[in-house]
Parts: structure tokens; sequence; C-alpha cells
């Protein structure tokens, strides 16, 4: 049996090979995690691989190297966790502290849900189907995530900022994460 994603004292999962951001700050609460986001990312939009993504998150995306990029370059965003379409997993931010990619948000009329969320982002689009690969990995790292820490709900980033945000998009099939969605205490 392969080794499970464990989430240290640190708040980093062990299966996760860790590309640290500058990008985040401390929780007003480490230990009020309560959520879950779920979003998606591609760079450029609907193209897969590559260090676009990475570049994003540790603020060294070039301009230069698409047209698309200079409209993002300057974004200071992060998230917790990224899962690749090959279901490989990576971490920027540890979960004690708070990742910058929920933006203007609110979750049961509580406004700023960096504040108390982990941002899990998977590598695709509105317009692509997710891997298995990816729900795999997925699937076993929001059940240590809830080992860990007192999650009550899973969200897609639309749900928390539907003016601005359509990810984790139409091809997300929620059913697939039900599992561990419907062992949440409070869902909403």
């Amino acid at each position: 049996m392969l080794e499970p994603i464990i989430i240290n004292d640190a708040g980093f999962a062990n299966k996760a090979k860790i590309i640290l951001s500058p990008n985040f700050d401390s929780r007003p609460n480490k230990f009020n995690v309560s959520l879950i986001v779920i979003h998606n990312i591609s760079l450029p939009p609907g193209i897969y691989g590559g260090n676009n993504i990475f570049d994003l998150f540790t603020n060294k995306l070039n301009p230069d190297d698409h047209e698309y990029f200079r409209s993002i370059a300057n974004l200071k965003v992060s998230s917790h966790f990224l899962i690749r379409r090959d279901g490989s997993l990576f971490q920027f931010v540890s979960c004690l502290e708070r990742a910058w990619h929920a933006g203007e948000s609110s979750w049961n009329q509580i406004n700023n849900c960096n504040d108390f969320s982990i941002g899990i982002e998977l590598e695709g689009s509105d317009y692509d189907a997710f891997e298995a690969k990816q729900y795999d990995c997925l699937n076993e790292l929001i059940e240590s995530l809830i080992k860990e820490y007192p999650i009550k709900d899973i969200k897609g980033h639309s749900d928390i900022a539907p003016s601005r945000k359509t990810d984790p998009g139409p091809y997300f099939e929620w059913s697939k994460i039900k599992t561990y969605f419907n062992q949440l205490p409070n869902k909403n």
C-alpha cells in the first residue's frame, strides 16, 4: 500500500513537491481552517505542462513569453496546492498560512475566504475534463486535510466569488469527491 498524504505540524504535505511562493501572509487564526476551495488553472489558458503556473505563483512569469501573460505577470497570487494533469502534487504555501487564491470572496456570509480556506488548483480549464489521476490525488489530499483541520465544506472558486470566477468549471465532476464531501459536518 502506498504511503498516504500526511500534513505535518508545519502545514506541509509529505508527498508534495515544495515550491515556496512569496505570495502569502499570516492567517488571523492558523487553526480555523474550515473550507477547501477548488480552482482550475492553465497558463496560457488551455495549455498544459511547463513551468508557467510555478512562475506565476513565484512572481517569475515573463510577460514577453505569451501575450496573455502581459495582463497577469504583475499579479501577486498563490495557492496552497496544485495537482498537475498527471496527478503530481505541488505545494506553494503552508496550510497554516494564508495563500492568496480566493481574492474578493464570501462563504456563509463571511468575507475574505483566504483567511480560513485552503486553495487547491487543478491543472485544467473550463473547457476540458480533468484526469482520473487528478481526482485520485485530490481525494487523497482532501482526506488528509479533513483529518488535520476542522473542514466544514468544499466549494469551487465560482461558489465563493460567483460574479468573478467560473472555476473549477463545468467539467469538474463533484460526484467524484462526494465520498469525502458527505463526511463533512455542517454542509451547505
